[in-house]
């Protein structure tokens, strides 16, 4: 008897329930009473303490020892499992398998610059402006902090018996693809140009995301993406082929940041692009999956398609790489693609029937989709996870809210300031603040974004300020069209919360359990480009949505009521129909006229449903007005100066979009100009010769080649976030000294540019091979106050084979205000004239006091001088001089020269 209590108690010990059993046994047995009476009631006890439904003596299995190792554990779980059972796991959404203790889960969470999609979420500066910060200690604080939010969240949705998609562990993120052209609409989301920038910042976020490695379970797991050779078009990703790519530019700019996240950083997924490579589509490329990540650089963890990649090889009208879904799954796991984020991996089964892929193979992706759930701690009690322990009130924390202020701050870059009309006195009479960004928070939030509770407009931050009788707001115009809508959804609100009641069923016609319920404040903007789900739970197709409100007239007046989607929908104010255009397929846009009396309540009744295609719904209430530049000007003339806050957002840029306006198309952008309403308005601004301060917001490169003539000051400010106001107003005004620094090219025009779907580098893309003059150079940026570089020393002036050498450079703060600078380190490669211009190779961000002095400290190992070699088709190091470039940015004229021989 004794001899199986001690056994028990030992299995007791290694499971869930055992804590509480295990020290009331031992507590017990320690006063060495062996009865059968006592040992009744030890077990009575331990059933008392458990909330299992299995006794004490329940057999228990390796998989299910918390003691053994991940790879132990999911080798003895992969054993017992059907080919049915582990198929089914080869999907994102992977149901639960009750018979060994398997729970469900949605592998599909998204982090890009915070918990994204899954509600309150503290919303950082999006990543093209973390970039800009070139601070990579600080972003590894903002990703370190983003998976506290991460982990808080999900320990609360499990609490809550939740395991949607976006509610687990697994996030895909970061998107470390090159932004070789600016026209690429989720060029936001990227960390810019150039790859040791983009590899630097990647293992940044990726070591934050995932933890340091010193505890028994992972933090979250990361995912880098898409793999490879990937930037646009948007509009014909599915079909597209990337061919004819050198073998200088697959390795010197498409796959150094993929390299590093995976041999420096070892990001736990890799997630493959929707196009082709050289014909074979990525998720079942055997160059880049088998012969490189898998082969060459010993990748052994999770690699997850893009959603409904897998689709595209065989559905009509896409790649058509393959004659059916069997062949098509078959092939992109024997090629090495775990996980599908779509549904094609269900035909697993009839492919092995068909003896196009053995169970051997599959048995390979589903044991790496169980470790990384086991190291994940997803298999265990949540009182062995420590990370559990983080509370749920780090959630858009004060202290994270401070994080996404100081980064906000970090990210601004001034591009223009003559007779340094910035910063802005504080005892400025009157100010006026024009453009449609200024009063615009969802802007500040770009794409893939959570929701925080509290957002500062760019308004909100200059009325912050400044006396409220001394600032003066015109919206003057909007990003694009020739007319300016103003929305009335502050005036709308059900049952007491503001906005719409948004309520889902995952039918068409409105039948069924509800699916998710929202409450949505702000006009509705919903697409589902790149498999976005309208809300968690929602399906992409097959659904249907009805939002209610009451919609209180603030005037009178005529009120316009826009609607365009696709599939169906139909407008009901008062219960009676409005507009309807209820069919499949894209529906038109449509307009209704509501003649509002003041003070007067209307219930208002949006029906949506969604059949097939990509859905899309767009909807706002209010009036319009025509842009007249000159009457703005005139309103606002008589201000002391002018802000004006304008360029692009989320809503005409990103991922795979059906907005399509002049100069945009699908997410994408057919030109970098600044759209020319915004620029008219400009022009009539600077007329009234007063100051124009121009704040522009955007993801990505903006032509600006009359910007002398039109503004007296530029400020890029990006998409910066839920504290992007005070950030913005805080440089204004000379509170925070900007130091940001250009992650890109600003070009002169699109003319500079060579065809977007050519993927060549060496026709002129990016500083590495522009040999133009850009507007302004890759990591440029001004500041308040000036730098003065002295002469660099070396620690040798010959760095051997698997040696490294130390570069220090003095820079004194030789103005009055103290301030950061950047400090940047190119090498150009002499023994290769086809190759980069220069090459980014370090950098260092300095804070100096004013007439200080301090040193920037830059390491370069053997790999810092790794480029192509055209003989051997391969990277390598060779020996001979190499130019060591350092100064504020990439331009020859700020950049002074430090030679350095290499020898083998």
């Amino acid at each position: 008897m004794e001899a199986i209590v001690c056994g028990n108690v030992q299995e007791c010990s290694q499971t869930r329930f055992a804590t509480g059993c295990h020290e009331k046994l031992f507590a017990i047995t320690g006063k060495r009473k062996s009865t059968t009476i006592m040992l009744k009631k030890i077990i009575v006890v331990c059933l008392a303490t458990t909330a299992f439904s299995f006794s004490l003596f329940a057999q228990t299995y390796p998989y299910q020892n918390p003691r053994l190792s991940a790879d132990e554990r999911a080798k003895d779980l992969l054993g017992r499992m059907t080919l049915r059972e582990k198929i089914s796991q080869t999907m994102n959404g992977s149901p639960a398998i009750d018979r060994l203790g398997i729970p469900a889960v949605d592998w599909w969470n998204e982090a890009l610059h915070g918990v994204a999609r899954a509600g309150k979420a503290t919303v950082f500066p999006q990543t093209i402006g973390l970039a800009a910060t070139f601070d990579t200690a600080a972003v590894y604080e903002t990703y370190n902090m983003i998976s506290d939010e991460a982990r808080a969240k999900h320990h609360e949705f499990k609490r809550n018996n939740q395991l949607k998609r976006y509610q687990g562990l697994t996030f895909w993120t970061p998107n470390i693809n090159i932004l070789r052209d600016p026209r690429w609409g989720r060029g936001m989301e990227t960390y810019g140009e150039d790859p040791f920038l983009t590899a630097s910042m990647g293992v940044a976020v990726v070591k934050g995301l995932q933890g340091d490695g010193t505890q028994p379970y992972d933090k979250t797991h990361a995912c880098a993406k898409h793999y490879a050779v990937h930037s646009g078009p948007e509009w014909s990703r599915h079909s597209f082929d990337a061919k004819n790519v050198s073998q200088r530019d697959l390795w010197e700019t498409y796959l150094p940041a993929f390299k590093a996240l995976v041999t420096q950083a070892k990001v736990k997924e890799v997630m493959c692009a929707y196009n082709r490579f050289e014909g074979e589509p990525c998720c079942s490329s055997k160059e880049l999956l088998v012969n490189i990540l898998r082969t060459k650089w010993k990748f052994d963890d999770i690699i997850v398609s893009d959603c409904g990649a897998i689709k595209d090889f065989y559905a009509p009208g896409k790649h058509e790489t393959h004659p059916s879904a069997e062949a098509a799954s078959a092939d992109a796991v024997i090629s090495g693609t775990d996980l599908a984020c779509d549904g094609s991996y269900a035909y697993l089964e009839s492919a092995v029937n068909k003896g196009l892929i053995t169970e051997a193979d599959i048995n390979k992706s589903v044991f790496r989709l169980l470790r990384a759930r086991i190291q994940l701690g997803m298999f265990d009690d949540d009182s062995l996870v420590s990370w559990s322990t983080i509370p749920y009130s780090v959630v858009e924390s004060k202290e994270h809210v401070a994080k996404a202020l100081e980064m906000a701050r970090k990210s601004m870059v001034l591009l223009s300031n003559k007779n340094n009309i910035l910063p802005l006195s504080k005892s400025i009479r009157r100010l006026a603040v024009v453009g449609p960004n200024a009063n615009d928070s969802v802007m500040l939030w770009a794409n893939y974004n959570g929701i925080p509770s509290h957002s500062v407009t760019i308004l909100d931050g200059i009325r912050s300020k400044l006396p409220t009788e001394n600032v003066i707001y015109e919206k003057g115009c909007s990003l694009v069209d020739k007319n300016v809508f103003y929305s009335y959804i502050n005036a709308c609100q059900f049952d007491g919360k503001p906005g719409f009641k948004a309520t889902f069923r995952n039918s068409k016609d409105f039948t069924g359990p509800v699916a998710a319920i929202d409450q949505v404040n702000k006009p509705l903007n919903y697409d589902g480009g790149g498999n976005t789900v309208f809300a968690p739970g929602v399906n992409l197709s097959d659904f249907s949505a009805r939002f209610e409100t009451v919609f209180t007239a603030p005037q009178s007046g005529e009120v316009v009521f826009t609607i365009s989607a696709d599939d169906g929908y139909r407008l009901n104010i008062d219960d009676k129909e409005a507009l309807s255009s209820w069919g499949i397929g894209k529906q038109p846009r449509k307009t209704y006229k509501l003649a509002a009396e003041k003070g007067k309540s209307y219930r208002i009744v949006l029906e949506y449903f969604q059949a097939e295609g990509n859905a899309f719904l767009n909807f706002d209430l209010g009036y319009y007005q025509d842009v007249d530049p000159a009457a703005v000007a005139d309103r606002v003339k008589d201000a002391d100066a002018i802000v004006f806050v304008g360029g692009i957002s989320s809503a005409l840029e990103g991922e795979e979009m059906g907005v399509e306006l002049p100069g945009f198309k699908k997410g994408d952008r057919t030109t970098i100009d600044l759209p020319k309403v915004q620029e008219d308005l400009l022009n009539a601004l600077k007329a009234t010769g007063k100051p124009v301060i121009f704040v522009l917001c955007s993801g990505n490169t903006i032509a600006l080649p009359w910007e002398n003539d039109h503004v007296d000051a530029i400020l890029e400010a990006w998409y910066p976030g839920q504290q992007g106001g005070t950030a913005v107003a805080d440089v204004l005004f000379g509170d925070y000294n900007p130091a940001g620094r250009l992650p890109l090219t600003f070009y002169k025009s699109t003319q500079d540019l060579p065809a977007f779907d050519d993927y060549s580098m060496t026709k002129g893309r990016t500083y590495r091979y522009f040999k133009g003059k850009p507007v302004y150079p890759f990591g440029y940026g001004l500041s308040f106050t000036t730098f003065q570089y002295g002469k660099a020393s070396l620690s040798k002036p010959v760095i051997a084979a698997n040696d490294s050498l130390l570069i220090t450079i003095p820079v004194k703060n030789t103005g009055h205000m103290d301030g950061d600078e950047v400090v940047q380190l190119y090498v150009r490669n002499l023994q290769d004239p086809q190759g980069p211009i220069k090459s980014l190779r370090g950098f260092k961000r300095l804070n100096i006091k004013q007439q200080q002095t301090a040193t920037a400290t830059i390491t370069l190992n053997n790999s810092s001088f790794e480029f192509f070699d055209p003989q051997t088709q391969m990277m390598k190091v060779k020996a001979g001089k190499y130019e060591l470039l350092y100064g504020s940015s990439s331009a020859d004229n700020v950049l002074q020269k430090v030679m350095v021989t290499v020898r083998l």
